[in-house]
């Protein structure tokens, strides 16, 4: 072939292929766009779909911490007998009900302020369970008021996790 038929076909394919990368270059670069923006509409409209679902969680589990709060608990639930085992494992048998009847409302909330709600949890049999071993305790009664006095000298678990919800609920807006 002659060089000036090649040179003459590279004059008109070169410019050929430049626009054609430039043309699929910003037709790429629009579609992506409009992927993002159609995925981000989504996104907000799930959202907004979930927001509700998310407060009410958050609802829920600060009822929960009210609930396990050791001095509402103890005014609450009065003892069935004057035994202090007999109380303990009301009192302990009550929270884990309350517990276990919220337990679907992790999958709202993030997994740190879930650990937060089931620490407080423990914490507060914990507590019930050490005064219940103290030798101060003799029956029932005397296990509530061994209960509320320590409690008058030292914040009950609840109130620290109350305090991060409400943190958390706060960060959202």
């Amino acid at each position: 072939m002659d060089s000036a038929k090649i040179i003459e076909i590279l004059a008109y394919t070169i410019p050929s292929l430049i626009t054609g990368g430039v043309a699929y270059y910003l037709f790429n670069s629009y579609f992506k766009d409009q992927q993002n923006t159609r995925r981000w509409l989504l996104q907000k409209e799930a959202q907004k779909d979930a927001l509700p679902l998310r407060l009410q969680a958050y609802e829920r589990m600060v009822l929960f911490m009210e609930r396990i709060n050791p001095t509402k608990l103890l005014i609450r639930i009065a003892p069935i007998s004057n035994d202090k085992n007999d109380y303990e494992n009301l009192i302990i048998a009550q929270i884990e009900q309350e517990f276990e009847h919220n337990l679907t409302q992790q999958i709202y909330m993030s997994d740190e302020c879930w650990t937060i709600i089931v620490t407080a949890k423990n914490s507060t049999i914990q507590m019930i369970r050490k005064a219940n071993m103290s030798d101060r305790v003799d029956n029932a009664d005397k296990l509530r008021e061994v209960l509320l006095s320590d409690l008058m000298e030292k914040q009950s678990p609840s109130n620290a996790a109350l305090a991060y919800i409400k943190n958390e609920v706060s960060q959202m807006w």
